[in-house]
């Protein structure tokens, strides 16, 4: 080897300081820290959060939530969407069992509970069922090989939601036969 190769080629200025090196990378971590960029941040992060809401309520795919994506989960919310679901009373009736419990009559306390432990189970019952419909819809609509992996257990957790709480808003007007 001759000696050219060996040596380091020479940077052509001085090594600075540690001061003017630290200077030179100090810098905010976060973007503009004055009020008004702060200001313009927030309404701009508010905007973006604007957007994808209303897109999520429209069932706009890139603003939905993953376990929300596909074709097979829209068919699904469509299914659960065309009907009536015992779930959806389930508010309304703990509202009446918290009024009942609150009176000093024994009969229809008691009464009020046993109802209510009743439409727990047909419930569970009809959420069950759709989500069994909706399987063996999949299948044929799909092919047994080509339905995703729990597609009948997210339509029986949607049917347990009130109609207007669900997310992303229903498309298929209820009575509506798929």
């Amino acid at each position: 080897m001759t000696e050219n190769q060996d040596l380091p080629a020479k940077k052509g200025k001085p090594t600075p300081s540690r001061k003017e090196q630290e200077a030179a990378n100090r810098r905010p971590l976060v973007g503009d820290r004055s009020k008004e960029g702060r200001a313009a941040e927030r309404a701009k992060i508010a905007e973006q959060r604007r957007i994808a809401r209303e897109g999520m309520m429209r069932g706009e795919e890139k603003y939905l939530p993953s376990r929300d994506r596909g074709p097979q989960k829209k068919f699904a919310r469509d299914i659960v969407d065309s009907r009536f679901t015992a779930g959806e009373l389930v508010m309304p009736s703990m509202f009446l069992f918290l009024i009942t419990t609150a009176t000093n009559i024994y009969e229809l306390q008691l009464i009020s509970l046993v109802l209510m432990w009743g439409l727990f189970i047909v419930v569970i019952l009809d959420a069950l069922i759709i989500g069994r419909r909706v399987k063996k819809l999949m299948i044929a609509k799909y092919t047994e090989a080509n339905v995703e992996k729990g597609v009948a257990w997210y339509a029986g957790m949607r049917s347990l939601q009130m109609r207007p709480m669900r997310l992303p808003k229903p498309q298929v007007k209820r009575g509506h036969k798929l």
